[in-house]
Formats: structure tokens, sequence, C-alpha cells
């Protein structure tokens, strides 16, 4: 029996806030649902249009749309609905979203080709933290996990799409980035003990060379469980998102030693950042950043403030 191989995508992209249009506010200084200045529907269209551009673009480059699509930043379900009719997905991907406790309302999602991938769960992961003061009522959220069992030509495949806490105010939320990563090592740990394969994909907030993102790759006895593709670009100098003069490497995709085994049915074979020139700021310096949406408050009318990124995989199929 003879192999032939087919290409498939798996991709994740921090879209920067694709939140609902604003209603008009009954007083000029009443704060918005979205947080942003003059959010109004023609920019709403704007970003979706632009949205899925980005993904034709990865289309026309790889010759294939992503069959899994991890987003971060989205504001509810209606923005993913009215996103996935447009071209290219033209309707034929279907959505996976909960929404969270984050305290801006941004929750993560995951987009699957219907034609390949079947769901079998899904859930989110809650997180709640217990804030120092005298009232043990009081916690503090962050953005859920979202965790998705599917199959793929009948073998399982577990994918958790994440958006950790940020880096802000000198790293307040290290010890929840710190929390959330020791427990998606214990889930991965268990889901591999059942040689079931595990993605981890996500705007991590850590570079892949930080500690914590190190530590996530070994199990408890020391050895290697998970492999992170996102090593090697960062130590050649690629960026997904810049944070002033800093290149930051935070949206990654980190697979399960299944993935490089030659004779798995789904098979890694590189890792990108889609750095495309078309999604690159090209009216000031530094050039080669991602052209955003927003500069603080200013509106600028551009795809994100990261790149997406993915990884590209062969599938071997069965050829009589």
């Amino acid at each position: 029996m003879i192999n032939d191989e087919t290409r498939e995508l798996i991709a994740f992209y921090n879209v920067e806030n694709l939140f609902l249009p604003d209603p008009p506010p009954v007083h000029k200084l009443d704060p918005t649902l979205s947080g942003l200045r003059n959010w109004d529907v023609r920019k709403y269209r704007n970003k979706l249009f632009k949205i899925s551009h980005v993904f034709q673009l990865i289309k026309e480059s790889e010759k294939v749309l992503p069959m899994l699509i991890g987003l971060a930043e989205i504001q509810g379900r209606e923005p993913l609905e009215e996103l996935v009719q447009l071209e290219p997905f033209k309707s034929n991907y279907g959505i996976l979203h909960y929404e969270s406790m984050d305290e801006r309302g941004v929750d993560v999602a995951l987009l699957y080709d219907k034609a390949k991938i079947e769901v079998v769960s899904s859930e989110p992961i809650s997180y709640f933290f217990e804030i120092e003061d005298d009232n043990p009522a009081n916690y503090d959220t962050t953005r859920d996990i979202l965790f998705c069992k599917m199959k793929f030509r009948g073998k399982i495949i577990n994918v958790f799409v994440v958006h950790l806490p940020s880096k802000r105010e000198k790293d307040v939320n290290k010890p929840k980035r710190d929390y959330i990563l020791n427990d998606m090592r214990n889930r991965a740990e268990e889901l591999l003990s059942k040689t079931e394969p595990v993605i981890i994909l996500g705007d991590f907030n850590e570079n892949p060379d930080d500690e914590n993102l190190i530590k996530l790759l070994y199990g408890d006895s020391s050895d290697k469980i998970l492999k992170n593709p996102y090593v090697d670009l960062f130590r050649k100098g690629i960026f997904s998102t810049f944070h002033f003069k800093d290149g930051l490497l935070f949206d990654q995709i980190i697979l399960s030693d299944d993935f490089f085994d030659e004779n798995a049915l789904i098979q890694f074979k590189n890792a990108k950042v889609f750095n495309s020139e078309k999604l690159r700021t090209w009216d000031r310096k530094p050039t080669g950043r991602p052209f955003r949406t927003f500069a603080g408050s200013r509106y600028l009318g551009g795809y994100s403030d990261h790149f997406p990124v993915f990884v590209a995989c062969s599938i071997k199929e069965p050829k009589p």
C-alpha cells in the first residue's frame, strides 16, 4: 500500500477587539459597551472584512484554509456568526464559543471546517482568584480556556484555546498565568496518558523561552510531553506582536509528541508567523509591525495588533 499526502493547517489569531458596534450613547460621556471610542457599524464591518481577508491571504499563500482556527479577543458569538458567512469561509465553518466572566467581556473561540472535523464535546474552563481583602466573597476572574475534543478522520484530537492574563502593571498577573499553565500541563498529561493527542494554541502573553512555557512542556516525571515549534522562530527574531521596541512571540501552537511521529495520521511539518507584507504597517516607523485597528484610543483601521500563526501538517492517506 502506497501513502499519498495532503496538507492541513491549524491556526491561531488574536484579532484585537472584535466587538459588536456600540449603540448611540444617550449622553456623550456615557461609557460604551465595547469600551472603544466611536465603535460604529462602519468600523465593525471593516473589521469583519479585514479578518476574513487575512484568511483569504493565507489561503492564497498556502493553497488551503486552516481546518482549525483559534481566535482571541472576541466579544460574544454574533460577530463570529457574521464572520463565517464571509469569503473565504462561506458558512462552511462551525463555531465553538462560550461567554466568559472576563472584565472586558472578551473570549476565545474555535472555528472548524465542518467537512473535516467532528466535534465530540466542548466546554469552557474557568478560573477564579481570591482578592486579598477582608471580604471572602470577592474574587477576580480572567478569560476562560476553551477545551474541545474533536475527531479528524476518526482520530481524537484535544484542543485547548488560551488567552492568558496580560503582562501589565509590573506583571501583576504572573501568578495567574503560573497557575493556569500548571493546570494546563496537568490536563495535557492526563489526556496523553490515554494516548490522546493534544494541541494548546493561543496568546500566552509569554515568549517561548519564558520559564512558564518551558515548564509546560515537561510532565511530572520530567519527561518531555509537549513540543513548541515557536521556540526556534523566536530565536531567529520572528515575532507576532510588539510592545514599544520589544518584539514578542506570545502567539504559539504547542503540540504533543503524536504530531511528530512519522507513522501518525497528522504529522507536523513547519510552523509559521503569517507576517505578510499586506498585514504590516506601511506609513510609519519602525516597519514590519502589524497594522493594528487601534493605537490607544486612536482608530487606525487596520487588521490587528498581532499577526496570525499556524502550523502546517501533512496527512497520510492510504492509497490502493
